[in-house]
């Protein structure tokens, strides 16, 4: 009996709707980073990208345990000397809540080619609409 070696033919993506309203970030990140990495998949294997699209909904309702919500800072470099930014969870939650999402769940994925190609099937929205109705996503729990 030989070994089945799947090839990019044989991948069938499913998308998948996550509704993030109330729930903690890390717990929905872990979900979305599983689904997009191909974890789930019987037949995965970690060099091909085996993972299914992820829709967020509600972005701007995650929530945060303890006290992080006021603790938490993000922070980024320009590549200018001097140039480090720092924005708080609060004020970034505010301006823009897809990007505290699409940060957490990045962070879980591989840091490489392949895992930035993970990174691509992640769609986060603001509100509960999304533009991805023809796609036929199941809701996810």
């Amino acid at each position: 009996m030989s070994t089945f070696v799947p090839s990019g033919k044989d991948i069938s993506r499913k998308w998948y709707v996550v509704d993030a309203a109330g729930e903690t970030l890390g717990r929905l990140a872990t979900k979305a980073a599983n689904i997009l990495s191909g974890k789930l998949n019987p037949q995965y294997v970690p060099y091909i990208d085996m993972g299914d699209h992820v829709i967020v909904i509600n972005a701007e309702k995650i929530r945060l345990t303890g006290l992080k919500d006021q603790k938490k800072v993000y922070r980024r470099y320009t590549g200018f000397p001097g140039g480090l930014r720092e924005e708080s969870f609060t004020r970034l939650i505010g301006r823009r809540p897809e990007k505290v999402i699409e940060e957490a769940v990045k962070g879980m994925l591989p840091k490489t080619k392949l895992g930035r190609s993970m990174g691509t099937k992640l769609k986060v929205y603001r509100g509960d609409k999304h533009p991805h109705a023809a796609q036929q996503p199941v809701e996810l729990k």
